[in-house]
């Protein structure tokens, strides 16, 4: 009879604790108690970038403080695993791997080698890139509009033909136009191709310059200031770190430099009708913000800049003795 009562109270106990168990689960499905998995953990987000340069950085701490505008708070919210390749592609890999051994929630690639290692290294965890010229080119997305991998972010695209349009306005009679790039960066060449179809429009003869690292880049843009009317420097980031040589060297022989975006006009560069990195990389931390929402990166579309602006340094025309018109300075940013 013992054995009896006993084995009732344990049949109660266990009717007890389904009961408890199926109301919870009752209460989570309707979303009225969190007691998911993910309830108040806090999201890791590994950042990797190419090298260290002010476009590049701009962009990382665009992104950052677009997370932060949005309630994503550092060491609140989120944390961030901040790396950088330093301009090596297997050092590259190496931290996409830590990345995914690491099951970061969210990666931000910085620039068309870090998004191509992060996408090589995952095919789950979700992607976003900023400053990435040609993410379809780069195999990264099958369309801007539709991605359809894991990946999405915010393309540092520029209109070349802008770029080209500022060198006629301001050297009208400008003939040959120098390119220095890295043919070993994807996004430089998909550049030069562009350019090397627009330049006809405007009458000019484009000469193509690589360089294979940057210990090249001195001797490299010296060869060119002998052909040229004007050099023109992409969103190459080989170039682009030493964008403070080019100039050096571009002024010894009176050769006016025209940036891709403001970053090198702040360093010399006489003006560019380009992108504010900071800008670009705060959209892409928006749409890191959706995809920590729950929104799926293949169905966000790839975004560009919003806004292009024409950035002059006054310092360098005078050096120069270039006459920027007026119908450009009326609304450009001014670097004295």
């Amino acid at each position: 009879m013992e054995r009896m009562k006993n084995r009732g109270w344990l049949l109660a106990g266990v009717v007890a604790m389904t009961m408890v168990v199926t109301a919870c689960g009752a209460q989570n499905s309707a979303g009225t108690t969190s007691g998911g998995s993910d309830a108040g953990k806090v999201k890791k987000i590994g950042i990797i970038q190419i090298m260290d340069h002010p476009a590049l950085n701009a962009a990382r701490d665009g992104f950052i403080q677009a997370l932060a505008d949005a309630g994503y708070k550092e060491g609140e919210k989120v944390t961030f695993d901040r790396q950088n390749a330093q301009n090596d592609q297997s050092v590259a890999k190496t931290i996409a791997d830590k990345f995914v051994r690491d099951k970061d929630d969210l990666i931000l690639a910085v620039a068309t080698p870090s998004a191509q290692a992060v996408y090589n290294a995952t095919k789950t965890i979700p992607i976003v890139f900023t400053a990435v010229t040609d993410p379809v080119k780069a195999g990264l997305v099958q369309s801007l509009d539709h991605p359809g991998t894991n990946v999405t972010g915010t393309s540092d695209a520029v209109p070349i033909g802008e770029q080209l349009k500022l060198i006629q306005q301001i050297l009208p009679h400008a003939k040959n136009v120098g390119f220095l790039y890295n043919p070993g960066e994807p996004n430089s060449v998909v550049q030069l191709d562009q350019a090397k179809q627009v330049a006809p429009q405007f009458g000019f003869n484009l000469i193509p310059q690589p360089v294979s690292g940057l210990n090249d880049v001195k001797v490299a843009t010296a060869q060119l200031t002998g052909k040229v009317d004007a050099i023109y420097v992409p969103t190459d980031n080989t170039v682009v770190s030493a964008i403070a040589t080019v100039v050096a060297t571009a002024k010894e022989k009176k050769i006016p430099v025209f940036g891709s975006e403001e970053g090198q006009v702040q360093q010399g560069a006489l003006i560019t009708k380009g992108i504010d990195y900071k800008k670009l990389g705060y959209q892409a931390g928006q749409l890191a913000v959706k995809i920590l929402s729950g929104a799926d990166p293949k169905t966000l579309p790839v975004e560009t800049a919003k806004n292009l602006g024409v950035v002059v340094n006054l310092k360098t025309a005078q050096d120069l003795g270039i006459t920027i018109p007026d119908s450009l300075l009326q609304d450009a940013k001014k670097i004295q």
